[in-house]
């Protein structure tokens, strides 16, 4: 292919996904067909299908185009973990919430994420990498307790499982907010003392493996009650 139109190929590709962003955060990835996408980066339809071979694939290359927050956080967690475990799992959740804050494009991107992807039929395989990516973080964030306890930071008998999915949550749910109601408050100033809190309770009175199984047998115990 000669350079000018490889060159020329490469910028058709960014303008179809700067349009896939805009037109996604409208509309909702449900309800835009790669044809909508096409007209709203002013390119013939047959060239969008030359790029995209389906809407999952065009989803998934506007998310790639970004460091997302937590990407960027959990490349350095696990060399960073070894000496301060647990300061290196608050600097990861505190570096996620400020790239989120400080990354127009990252939170145009969160926004389509959180607040206009219905997971249809034809997004499946973007939802399976969701849950993949998900599992990966809540492990590492696992690991990271997990050395915490070790190192005494956390006490022995921390359910590192269940804080790490806690620690999970909190941040998702910080960011799914800014995404809903970014003039409610400064992310960029408030993140440190939010993740703050979590660390502090956390340290405080974690989550404990006998505490959780107790809770368990009784659930268990109500349900069999229940049946009888």
């Amino acid at each position: 292919m000669p350079r000018r139109t490889r060159e020329e190929a490469l910028a058709t590709r960014e303008q179809l996904l700067d349009a896939a962003e805009r037109v996604f955060r409208q509309r909702g990835v449900g309800h835009t067909s790669l044809a909508e996408v096409a007209d709203a980066a002013g390119v013939t339809r047959g060239a969008i299908y030359w790029h995209f071979r389906s809407k999952a694939e065009l989803f998934k290359a506007m998310v790639d185009r970004v460091e997302l927050p937590i990407d960027a956080a959990l490349e350095t967690l696990a060399d960073a973990a070894q000496d301060d475990p647990l300061g290196s799992a608050r600097d990861l959740a505190l570096r996620a919430l400020l790239h989120l804050a400080s990354s127009p494009r990252a939170r145009a991107v969160f926004d389509v994420v959180f607040l206009r992807c219905e997971y249809t039929e034809d997004l499946l395989p973007v939802q399976q990498q969701h849950l993949r990516e998900r599992e990966l973080c809540i492990g590492q964030c696992a690991s990271a307790f997990r050395l915490a306890v070790m190192k005494g930071q956390l006490p022995p008998g921390t359910d590192v499982d269940l804080a790490a999915r806690g620690l999970y949550s909190f941040v998702g749910g910080l960011m799914r907010d800014a995404c809903e109601a970014p003039g409610d408050y400064d992310l960029a100033t408030s993140a440190p003392l939010l993740i703050d809190l979590f660390f502090e309770g956390l340290k405080r009175n974690p989550p404990r493996v006998a505490r959780r199984r107790a809770s368990g047998v009784r659930r268990a115990v109500a349900a069999g009650r229940g049946k009888k």
